[in-house]
């Protein structure tokens, strides 16, 4: 009831369906019926029929009212309208017979003429009397009037001007502040590149150090503790090549402490915005392009010094893309194209190897110290002490592996293992790559044994300094040179299964699969026996070209790590085992995999893709075993070619003999047939099955040519 009020208060005699005089913006006034009233913005909506079709528009409360006085509130403050509309005469409403209602609830519909007046209909009743308004001079009342009517028109105006306005200043605010801030940021971009002109990579470069300018350093120095692991893994980065600073690459590697390394990803998105995906590690030691071989020596392969003088097998190894700093952390610094190998961890261990031989704790044990060096090249182990002879790897009676032939060089001092080092160097295989011109193509296996002076000078200790090949040529399996592809595979295998070794160490008496390379089954002895401990260290490069090898390297040793350290099948409780140590339980890994590739109890090549199931598909492993049936069979017709040419010796002298036998002149014809005979059919017999292998090595390597390019159309 009170909302009712008030709104009559406010609308006056203004209802829904009552006609109104409005006027148009071309100043005719005509009747309009009241189709919607809005007491919060004080409008009014209106509609009328014109030229055959119905319009409408809103009008503001107040114009209405200074059309309509007789439906004014009776508090409206009625002020003479202006001259135009005196001339108007307002059309007298119906009276209701027998009621007494508001004169001006209902008003009749009327066309206006164009003079301005009311045309009215014959039943009209007389008007009323007008309001009486208050006598004024007629020149002070029409000022008044004027007065009135244009402040009325002038506020209504401004009202709406004014909402107008201020979006275009609002607008207009906006476009000086994107301009202000465009101009900023142009001029900020301006100077940065300055900073290093002509680095095409200034963006990601500034990126990097805003957001180095957040971290807070504390890389690894001496002091530091020492932890105690039997599997330890860490990274090294090397600092920037001369060439590199010269091609202007920026540094995309973060060691902000001794345990995390930072790699800094550039990245472009679809609308080329360019930005860094920041991607963390975390390793047992971390060391900075700053830290020496010296500083790397102590924390790395120090420690396993002394594991070998108690009786144990220790291994280091030096992992990473070719020109990470493999050889410069293994053999020592170079100066130009010669090596110093006396600071390299190589003579840091020979050093401390004899330094402890000679203390009073170890002086009476009665050993003496041995060098061997030979490397590991697409399956073949070369002894790189005896000219780069061809070894044979074998295992004896008590699956002890054995390579037989090796030459082992007792050693006195540090400057005669130095000697057997640059010996070796010189004749390790390399070559080149898409990622470096002198790329290592072998492994690189420097030991340092400790042998009791007993007559059968039994192994008291052995420490296996390993010189990875680059892991980029890992990826070369698809290649259209076979040599190339083969090299491709061994390397990718042996790492994997150097890396599933390193694992099995971790794990107390789980299965070693150490038949799945050639380099993990000279080192089989490495992984065995509590007082085995290893070492591995990741070599990185800076430059932002080298990021994907370096990611490549570093979730290569953090898989290593993050396995070696805990268990995680462990972890999983009394889930299925799917170690392979425990295999002959489980039923299901006793069938064959659903792609048709033999149980990993057939061979540790499949358990070493089981391990993998993710890495190593089914073509993989029908390629890596192509290739391991084709270097079985290429030394099988090497050694029958080799037994072929000894025989053929034998042959000689005894067809020799033959004919001399023949000429005496009563010689036993019936001996020289006979003997001939044989010689001929054991000759027929030893090249014909000389003949079947070769044929066999022919047919596998059609099939190792099928299964590449099955690999590589799958890839693709």
């Amino acid at each position: 009831m009170k909302m009712t009020e008030d709104t009559e208060m406010i609308m006056g005699g203004i209802r829904m369906g009552v006609n109104v005089d409005i006027k148009r913006t071309d100043g005719r006034i005509h009747s309009a019926v009241v189709s919607g009233i809005n007491v919060e913005t004080k409008s009014v909506t209106v509609e009328w029929f014109e030229r055959g079709e119905t319009k409408g528009k809103e009008i503001e409360l107040e114009q209405i009212l200074d059309l309509n006085q007789d439906l004014a509130p009776q508090a409206y403050d009625t002020n003479p309208i202006p001259n135009k509309l005196q001339k108007y005469v307002p059309r007298p409403s119906i009276p209701v017979a027998g009621r007494g209602r508001n004169k001006n609830a209902v008003r009749r519909s009327e066309v206006i003429a164009s003079n301005g007046h009311a045309k009215e209909d014959a039943s009209e009743a007389a008007m009323p009397p007008p309001k009486q308004v208050p006598s004024l001079p007629p020149e002070k009342s029409e000022t008044v009037s004027k007065a009135t009517g244009a402040a009325a028109k002038t506020q209504t105006g401004d009202r709406r001007r004014s909402n107008v306005v201020k979006e275009v200043e609002r607008l207009k605010e906006n476009r000086e502040k994107r301009r202000a801030q465009q101009a900023q940021i142009l001029e900020e971009k301006e100077a940065l590149r300055n900073i290093d002109p002509g680095n095409p990579n200034w963006e990601f470069l500034q990126m990097i150090l805003d957001y180095k300018d957040q971290l807070e350093f504390n890389p690894l120095k001496e002091g530091d503790p020492i932890n105690d692991h039997q599997i330890t893994v860490c990274v090294r980065k090397r600092p920037q090549s001369q060439k590199e600073i010269k091609r202007k690459e920026i540094d995309v590697v973060t060691c902000p402490n001794k345990d995390q390394v930072i790699i800094h990803e550039p990245k472009t998105k679809v609308d080329l915005t360019k930005y860094l995906d920041s991607q963390h590690f975390r390793f047992d030691y971390a060391f900075d392009e700053g830290a020496s071989n010296e500083l790397v020596y102590k924390y790395t392969a120090r420690p396993l010094v002394q594991c070998i003088f108690d009786g144990g097998m220790a291994t280091c190894f030096a992992y990473g893309q070719t020109g990470s700093g493999k050889t410069h952390t293994m053999g020592g610094e170079f100066q130009g194209k010669t090596q110093d190998s006396k600071g390299g961890i190589y003579a840091f261990a020979t050093r401390d190897v004899f330094k402890l031989h000679k203390s009073p704790k170890y002086k009476n044990l009665n050993i003496h110290v041995c060098c061997s060096y030979f490397e590991i090249y697409s399956g073949k182990v070369f002894d790189l002490l005896s000219g780069k002879s061809k070894l044979r790897v074998l295992e004896d009676g008590k699956q002890q592996v054995v390579i037989v032939g090796l030459t082992e060089r007792e050693v006195d001092c540090v400057e005669d293992v130095l000697k057997l080092i640059t010996h070796g160097n010189n004749l390790r295989t390399s070559g080149q790559t898409s990622a470096n011109a002198h790329s290592s193509r072998s492994h690189a296996v420097f030991q340092i044994i400790l042998r009791n002076s007993n007559n059968k000078k039994s192994l008291y200790g052995k420490f296996s300094l390993i010189d990875l090949a680059g892991n980029e040529r890992g990826a070369d399996t698809s290649s259209a040179n076979r040599q190339t592809r083969m090299e491709g595979a061994e390397i990718n295998k042996s790492l994997l299964a150097l890396k599933e070794c390193i694992r099995a160490l971790g794990r107390k008496g789980a299965h070693l699969p150490f038949r799945a390379s050639k380099l993990t089954q000279v080192l089989r002895d490495s992984f065995i026996g509590e007082k085995a401990r290893t070492c591995m260290i990741a070599m990185i490069s800076p430059s932002m070209s080298s990021c994907e090898h370096t990611l490549n390297t570093l979730r290569y040793a953090d898989r290593v790590k993050e396995l070696g350290a805990a268990d995680p099948v462990e972890q999983r409780g009394k889930q299925i085992n799917t170690d392979l140590g425990e295999y002959e339980e489980d039923e299901t890994l006793s069938a064959r995999m659903d792609d048709g590739v033999m149980s990993p109890e057939d061979s540790d090549l499949a358990q070493l893709r089981s391990l993998n199931d993710g890495e190593c598909s089914a073509d993989w492993y029908n390629f890596q075993e192509s290739v391991a049936h084709l270097q079985l069979l290429e030394e099988e017709v090497v050694e029958s070619h080799r037994n072929l040419v000894e025989n053929m010796n034998k042959w000689i002298a005894q067809d020799s003999s033959l004919l001399v036998m023949s000429n005496e002149v009563d010689y036993d014809q019936d001996a020289y047939a006979q003997q001939l005979e044989d010689m001929i059919a054991e000759k027929q017999e030893a090249l014909a099955e000389l003949r079947e292998k070769t044929r066999a090595f022919r047919e596998c390597l059609n099939e190792e040519e099928l299964r590449s390019k099955n690999l590589v159309l799958r890839r693709n």
